[in-house]
């Protein structure tokens, strides 16, 4: 059990940078500081997308439009650390009874 939670908690995390990493190459590439033309930075920017959007879309349907401002991300990562804490809450007993 304890290994499964491991896992859980490691998936969400790099989860969680995955995110954190699509804002900052996005902010980037807003103020002109890389370019997205580059194939590279393309490349990291197509599979930042790629792996994100499936979780933000649905997210960003139901939120108000607030101008320019996307805070779908801060309620994802929001969202995905109450799920991680409510899940080691709900199989912490169990984590310990398998000592």
């Amino acid at each position: 059990m304890r290994a499964l939670l491991w896992l859980f908690d490691t998936v969400v995390s790099i989860y969680i940078w995955l995110v954190i990493g699509r804002v900052l190459l996005d902010l980037l590439i807003q103020f002109g500081i890389v370019n997205s033309r580059q194939p590279l930075v393309a490349q990291i920017g197509e599979f930042l997308y790629r792996v994100t959007e499936p979780a933000l879309a649905p997210i960003r349907k139901r939120l108000p439009y607030l101008g320019g401002i996307d805070i779908t991300p801060m309620v994802l990562i929001i969202a995905l650390t109450f799920i991680r804490y409510l899940v080691f809450e709900l199989a912490g007993p169990l984590a310990r009874a398998t000592l």
